[in-house]
């Protein structure tokens, strides 16, 4: 690692955890952010600064002015532009040595899959139970780690789901039901700095998952709610009979 990137990341560098080697590693790794609304927009950004090499972002939407409440990576001259390019510049200001592949679609099919397999590590930042339903099973196939945040109103909710853990739950095991409706901020609303939360969380995970700095939150789920300022830790134990990890799985 050269001089400039030792002094930029010289914060990190000092941690035990980090050091060059780790430094080195982030620099070598690719991220895979799908969405890059309230949860994408820290989770970019943050990722980005911290020095992870390559981010692959994707989002078929375009800025709209009521994203700009909480959606910190685009701003007023965004609006109409598609969400993934709008990001695309915001990260590249941030950190130029980060490589970013921004689509302006949804994934899905060979191409979720082969993205999916190419990534270090998945972060779900989506709104919808389908999308993370599919993201599940992709990163269950491709035996990638997944992120997975949601936040709504002033809660929020973010687990790790890690197939190459034999122990590790995955999504589905928390949902079964894939016939669930999940309420959206246009429906319900939410407080702005609640995607913030969560989506710092994930990004902090997604470099414990890089680092490979511990069991972080595989098996659990870690819920916040934005008014009482509770932190709340619940074990999620892997389901044998689950329809996507189980012994018998069958995806949607």
């Amino acid at each position: 690692m050269g001089t400039i990137d030792q002094e930029r990341y010289s914060r990190q560098i000092k941690l035990p955890q980090v050091g060059i080697n780790g430094q080195e590693q982030l620099s070598s790794s690719r991220a895979l952010i799908i969405g890059m609304g309230g949860l994408g927009s820290p989770v970019a950004l943050y990722l980005a600064s911290a020095g992870v090499g390559h981010l692959t972002i994707t989002d078929f939407d375009r800025v709209d002015e009521s994203n700009l409440q909480r959606q910190v990576i685009h701003n007023l001259a965004s609006v109409g532009e598609p969400k993934a390019a709008s990001a695309q510049r915001s990260i590249e200001n941030l950190n130029p040595r980060c490589v970013v592949e921004a689509l302006d679609y949804e994934l899905e099919g060979e191409e979720l899959l082969q993205q999916v397999g190419e990534a270090d590590v998945v972060l779900d930042c989506t709104d919808n139970f389908p999308s993370r339903f599919v993201l599940n099973e992709a990163c269950i196939t491709m035996g990638t780690p997944l992120v997975s945040g949601a936040a709504i109103r002033w809660e929020g909710q973010i687990a790790t789901f890690d197939p190459r853990d034999p122990d590790c739950p995955c999504y589905r095991c928390l949902y079964p039901d894939t016939g669930v409706e999940a309420a959206t901020c246009a429906m319900e609303g939410v407080i702005a700095p609640i995607v913030g939360v969560i989506g710092t969380m994930q990004a902090l995970e997604a470099l414990n998952v890089l680092l490979k700095t511990g069991p972080g939150l595989r098996g659990r789920v870690m819920v916040f709610d934005g008014i009482a300022m509770d932190w709340q830790m619940i074990n999620l134990p892997r389901n044998s009979d689950c329809p996507a990890c189980g012994a018998r799985p069958h995806y949607t």
